[in-house]
This record gives structure tokens, C-alpha cells and sequence, in this order.
């Protein structure tokens, strides 16, 4: 997998703190998914018996157990051991699991995705969104330039930089939509009218007295 060469930023606090709270709270992604058979569909397919890779390509769509993989190229390969790896291209590539034994998904987007069934991660690569949905019901959302996520622990990881500069976004920096894990027993947060936007910070100003 190639390595990013965006300078990596620090996640804000508000960010780490969510993140914890994620890991702490919530189950972990379908387990069950790295022994479920792949199947696809696309306009075409290249496949190399001796290097065991597939190439798919137009309109492809992959599903293995709870995973969704859309894009416009998608290449597939297994090891000896039986494990399996993707690389997507697509503008932008989607990616979508269910998490085990919770109504909760994660879905991401990026130009280009890296799925290691071995190691459990996806990453996901330019103009990079990671979603978690509660149900139907958008809980958090994550954007950078690269967003790599570890089903086995969890965990994800954001980086920004200048490769994540957008006319709405100029500065490239990490921004994040992070909803409060609610208490055991609590009523729900009711749901805003509209969701708020996230908008840039140029400066910050020194407050004098």
C-alpha cells in the first residue's frame, strides 16, 4: 500500500475524545465478513490465475457478506493463506460495512481505496469522507485528504494537508461532524432541522482586555 505523502496533521482534541468514546461504546465490524465469498458484477473483467488477482472494471459492484464496494475500477487479489485485498478507483470510490451486533454502518469515499482483508483496515484516499450511521440516522462524519479505518480495533486515523484543499475547505485542515455517545438510559438527542456546516477558521484572534 503506498505511503501517503501528505504531511500528517494532529486531530483535534474534540476528534481523539470522540474517537475514544466510539471505541469504547460500540462493537466491532462484522466479523464474519473476511470468510464470506466475494461476488461482482462490472462491464468487464481480466483475471490472472498464476498472480490471483481479478481486475473488474465499469460500473463495478462487489459485495462480501455486509460489505459494499462501488467504483469504476476494482482490483482484487488473495494470498496463499486465503486473504483478500482490493484497490478501488472512482470519482469517488464508496465503501459501506455493517458493525456486528449493532444497527450501526460505517461508509466511506475517497478517489481511490485500499481494503486489507488481512489486516482488517480500509483506507481511503483523496477527498476522503468516513461516515458512521446509527440506523438510518448520520451520527459522525470525517473528512481529509486520507482516512484510514481499523475494523479490528475501531480505530481510525485523519490526515489533512494540502491535498485536501477545496473552494469550501481552503485551508485543507481535518474537519469533523462528532455526535455524544448518550448515557445508558437517556433519551435521544433530538434530530436539528438542518445539519450544521462546518466552516473554515482563518485566524484566531487574541482577546485583549
Amino acid at each position: 500500500m503506498p505511503a501517503s505523502t501528505t504531511p500528517r496533521r494532529a486531530i483535534p482534541w474534540l476528534l481523539c475524545l470522540s474517537a475514544a468514546l466510539w471505541c469504547a461504546s460500540a462493537a466491532q465490524a462484522e466479523k464474519a465478513d473476511r470468510n464470506m465469498p466475494l461476488n461482482a458484477e462490472a462491464d468487464a473483467l481480466r483475471h490472472d490465475d498464476a498472480r490471483q488477482t481479478s481486475v473488474f472494471t465499469g460500473n463495478v459492484v462487489i459485495t462480501k457478506g455486509t460489505i459494499i464496494i462501488r467504483g469504476d475500477q476494482v482490483e482484487v487479489r488473495q494470498d496463499p493463506q486465503g486473504n483478500q485485498f482490493g484497490i478501488v478507483h472512482g470519482k469517488p470510490g464508496f465503501f459501506r460495512q455493517k458493525r456486528d451486533l449493532v444497527d450501526e454502518f460505517i461508509e466511506g469515499t475517497g478517489t481511490r481505496i485500499d481494503y486489507d482483508g488481512k489486516n482488517d483496515t480500509v483506507r481511503f484516499t483523496g477527498n476522503a469522507v468516513l461516515k458512521r450511521f446509527k440506523g438510518t440516522q448520520l451520527n459522525d462524519e470525517t473528512t481529509g485528504n486520507v482516512i484510514v479505518y481499523n475494523n479490528t480495533t475501531d480505530v481510525f486515523t485523519v490526515d489533512g494537508g494540502p491535498a485536501n484543499r477545496t473552494a469550501a475547505n481552503p485551508t485543507g485542515r481535518v474537519r469533523a461532524m462528532l455526535t455524544p455517545v448518550p448515557k445508558e438510559g437517556a433519551a435521544p438527542p433530538a434530530v436539528p432541522a438542518a445539519p450544521a456546516t462546518l466552516k473554515p477558521s482563518p485566524q484566531l484572534e487574541e482577546t485583549r482586555p
